[in-house]
């Protein structure tokens, strides 16, 4: 490993660590803090998607033009603000305004991602990948147990000021990366224009239901664990760093995967997870579930390494940013529609998810590239 991944590995698992503090609680905090119902949760969850979704394609392109470093130190400096924000706020308003603006750090994805893929050495694409989300998800693991005891025994705030510190020390190894060289194409032989490339774009939209299959579940599931299985902010705590464990281990063992075959396998565990938390009782249950879920997580690297297949190096960014407004679309669609469900029958979102991610494995099996 260079010293450029190094930093990257270092950052990524600090900032996963201050992360896992938080954010699987924010859907309880709206609820708890603010008095939010649960369809105004998905709206607001929503929202946070749509600023996710506005920055993956800018990110990417300027990532192709200016170069990634520079943005990835701009995202980690929004991050420590907009998590500081959150941690004062004692107000809705505030917090909203902290929580979007932390989903505007999404744009870090793509020039991330197109970082790690040119300084991966020898090393696949889909190994590269996975290395960031396991080091990210590692940290994760260790996030949501010490997030839940503060949350429980100091209030929800202090544990969003905890992890602005934790913030500090991740921007400090991210500042020590280097620059990279911006990938050229030859002006005599222009690649094709992404948006006409055939083979990407219908990849996308294969990538598009499987990410809406995949995700429709999540976002109401830590209010469901709460209200209909009664579990503690502490307890949840062990759920939510069961699911950061099984986000970094599985990312190891799915990096040696094909990333086709990866890709389907990631979605059956998801499936398993959905399985779990609709027909599952017990704590071990539910955190096995959180575990499997880790799956999601997965099946992204997976994704984009076939995508890489696809495309033109010059056009790396802006097809992983691409990838990532895909997400992010997703990310504002299902929310509502899960709050949508839950408000009138909290269970029935489990099954129609297994019925979806079920179609979206036949649809991956049959459609996704194959490499000639």
């Amino acid at each position: 490993m260079n010293r450029n991944l190094f930093f990257i590995a270092a950052a990524l698992l600090l900032w996963g660590l201050g992360e896992g503090m938080f954010f699987n609680f924010v859907p309880i905090r709206l609820e708890n803090d603010f008095l939010l119902s649960k369809q105004q949760i998905g709206f607001a969850l929503g929202a946070f998607g749509f600023f996710m979704a506005i920055t993956h394609i800018p990110g990417g392109h300027l990532a192709d033009r200016i170069g990634r470093r520079p943005l990835l130190v701009t995202a980690w400096a929004l991050g420590m603000v907009s998590t500081l924000m959150m941690g004062i706020a004692k107000s809705l308003p505030l917090y909203l305004v902290g929580l979007f603006l932390y989903g505007v750090t999404a744009f870090v994805a793509s020039p991330l991602g197109s970082y790690v893929t040119a300084a991966r050495g020898k090393w696949e694409v889909g190994t590269a990948l996975s290395l960031t989300t396991a080091t990210f998800n590692m940290g994760m693991a260790l996030g949501p147990v010490t997030g839940g005891w503060i949350a429980e025994n100091y209030g929800m705030r202090s544990s969003y000021l905890v992890a602005f510190g934790v913030f500090v020390v991740s921007f400090l190894f991210m500042v020590f990366i280097e620059g990279q060289p911006i990938d050229k194409h030859d002006p005599e032989a222009p690649p094709q224009n992404l948006f006409n490339n055939l083979r990407f774009m219908n990849f996308l939209m294969i990538y598009a239901f499987a990410v809406f299959a995949l995700y429709l579940a999540q976002p109401l599931t830590p209010n469901f664990l709460k209200g209909a299985r009664g579990l503690t902010l502490s307890e949840m705590g062990w759920v939510f760093s069961a699911g950061a464990l099984g986000n970094s281990l599985l990312a190891i063992f799915f990096s040696r995967f094909n990333p086709r075959r990866g890709f389907l396998f990631a979605q059956m565990l998801v499936a398993l997870f959905a399985l779990l938390i609709w027909q599952g009782a017990g704590l071990p249950i539910f955190m096995l579930g959180y575990f499997l879920l880790g799956g999601f997580r997965a099946a992204r690297p997976m994704a984009m390494a076939q995508a890489r297949d696809l495309v033109h190096d010059s056009q790396m960014g802006l097809s992983y940013g691409t990838m990532e407004t895909v997400s992010a679309i997703i990310f504002i669609i299902a929310p509502p529609i899960a709050g949508f469900i839950f408000e009138r029958d909290p269970f029935f979102v489990y099954p129609l998810s297994v019925g979806l991610i079920i179609i979206s494995i036949a649809v991956s099996y049959f459609f996704s590239p194959r490499k000639s």
